[in-house]
């Protein structure tokens, strides 16, 4: 499955939700999965979107069809708009399945990672934070995704902000040592989105 992870700083926000809306065009679509998004909850007016298609060879098709007829009507409404595509790898949890309408929050963790560490990184992410986000009360569901340039990509979906904080304080300082990722990790980005239930196709 190939996960397409759009962020982007919105400057009208009532065109850009309207145009959000018209993604509903992706119903149909040859091997289109699903897709939600949302608003960030730590920075004003940025927006993400994430997609699932079955895989690559469907993506392309679509983007060389049907992408600017319904890019088209948000146009205008943002910028600073950055797209990257990942190569789904493995579940966190179980049974990864592209559905927004049983979680509130996703959290998302855009990783850079030393070339020499990308195996300890990988198996460090299936031994220790599977384990403990998948034990974690409110957590939905998660993928663990990479792309070229040894960049990685966590995926989780929560039932609320409340829950994903509890994790956050309760483990993930110990989980970060036991897991050694100040040693793997070039650069780390990630954000908390509340999901718009009118963005999900």
């Amino acid at each position: 499955m190939l996960v397409k992870w759009t962020h982007c700083t919105v400057i009208d926000r009532r065109g850009f939700e309207r145009g959000q809306r018209k993604w509903a065009g992706l119903l149909g679509e040859p091997g289109f999965r699903g897709q939600g998004g949302g608003w960030s909850r730590t920075r004003p007016g940025v927006a993400h979107v994430f997609a699932f298609w079955e895989s690559r060879a469907f993506y392309d098709s679509f983007m060389a069809r049907s992408h600017a007829r319904l890019a088209a009507a948000q146009s205008g409404t943002f910028r600073d708009g950055r797209t990257k595509l990942f190569d789904h790898r493995f579940d966190v949890k179980t049974g990864f399945e592209p559905r927004f309408t049983d979680a509130d929050v996703v959290r998302v963790a855009h990783s850079r990672v030393h070339e020499e560490r990308v195996e300890h990184f990988a198996l460090m992410q299936e031994k220790v934070w599977n384990p403990a986000m998948a034990g974690s009360p409110g957590m939905v569901r998660g993928l663990f995704g990479d792309a070229p340039g040894n960049e990685f990509l966590v995926l989780s979906m929560w039932q609320s902000a409340a829950e994903h904080g509890k994790y956050r304080v309760e483990r993930v300082e110990r989980l970060t040592l036991r897991a050694q990722t100040a040693a793997d990790v070039a650069a780390l980005t990630g954000d908390i989105v509340d999901l718009e239930a009118s963005w999900t196709v």
